[in-house]
């Protein structure tokens, strides 16, 4: 009897909890504001029917920092729930302090998360020794840690060399990139060729996809997880017949990701095509009438091009 090797896995068959494309969940609330979990499990659901590899629930996108400790906790714990065999959840572990977020990384553990993403201390611009500590402090759960770079609402950039520094240390395996650079993907594949860059950004996951991305923390998905799935594996096969046309189409939308009001207008998006956005706590506040009609405009056009 012959025996053949396995195929190499594909963008679709992830090999890792960190790889493939991992929706940053908007968290449903009713009008009142209390928070919908029914509605977040079954949203859960729909994200795993419709292609998409696995959560990220208690990031920005979850409005984690206007939750209460219960509600934060139980976010996770509905989304692990709601999962099917196999599918990831890698709930965000953000917090003040070291301490604070190995609680939150404690909590992930005993639910049941694969994985969990970090912020760097967001308390104050912290130096590189705060930063190795406060991973270091994570790491002490024994879950693997995913590094989040967002230098624009921490004011501390995990630059490559310093992510280089985390990966050598054992402390992370990958990194969510949302600097927008998209030329630090590879200065960290000659500085860390170990570690795993996820995209960040919904606007750059073209150009991050080709430069070799092993995932994607995305949020547009959310509204349209078939097509963006379409788009993140076209985009790290480098099939640029599928990504460009694509991307451009969904472009609109996709760079309202990186703009203060990206919880609003993802969550409109969700209203419009049927999905449960609804309103965001204080302190957001309902999109400008020009910010609300932009938002409807092309979501409208992305599903008159038959995108979901």
């Amino acid at each position: 009897m012959t025996s053949h090797p396995s195929p190499a896995p594909s963008a679709a068959e992830p090999t890792q909890p960190w790889h493939g494309v991992l929706v940053a969940t908007a968290l449903p609330f009713r009008d009142d504001l209390s928070v919908d979990f029914d509605a977040y499990g079954e949203h859960v659901r729909w994200l795993a029917e419709n292609g998409v590899q696995g959560v990220t629930p208690n990031g920005s996108l979850g409005e984690y920092q206007v939750l209460t400790p219960e509600e934060r906790a139980r976010v996770v714990q509905v989304a692990v729930d709601a999962s099917p065999e196999g599918f990831v959840v890698m709930p965000g572990v953000g917090a003040y302090g070291a301490l604070e977020s190995r609680r939150w990384t404690e909590q992930a553990a005993e639910a049941g998360a694969q994985v969990v993403m970090a912020l760097p201390p967001n308390a104050y611009r912290a130096d590189e020794r705060a930063v190795v500590e406060h991973f270091r402090e994570i790491n002490k759960v024994g879950l693997p840690v995913t590094a989040y770079n967002n230098p624009i609402d921490t004011k501390v950039d995990l630059t490559p060399k310093l992510l280089a520094r985390l990966h050598d240390e054992g402390l992370i395996v990958a990194v969510k990139e949302f600097s927008g650079d998209v030329r630090r993907a590879y200065e960290m594949a000659e500085l860390a060729p170990g570690l795993e860059v996820m995209i960040g950004t919904d606007d750059v996951v073209l150009e991050v996809g080709l430069a070799g991305a092993k995932g994607w923390v995305a949020g547009y998905t959310n509204a349209f997880p078939q097509a963006t799935v379409r788009l993140y594996e076209a985009s790290v096969a480098q099939d640029l017949e599928t990504a460009v046309p694509l991307y451009r189409l969904m472009h609109p939308l996709l760079r309202w990701d990186s703009k203060t009001e990206f919880v609003q207008a993802i969550k409109l998006s969700m209203d419009i095509v049927g999905r449960t956005g609804g309103p965001c706590r204080p302190p957001r506040q309902p999109l400008l009438p020009e910010q609300e009609k932009a938002v409807r405009e092309a979501t409208e056009a992305a599903l008159a091009a038959g995108l979901s």
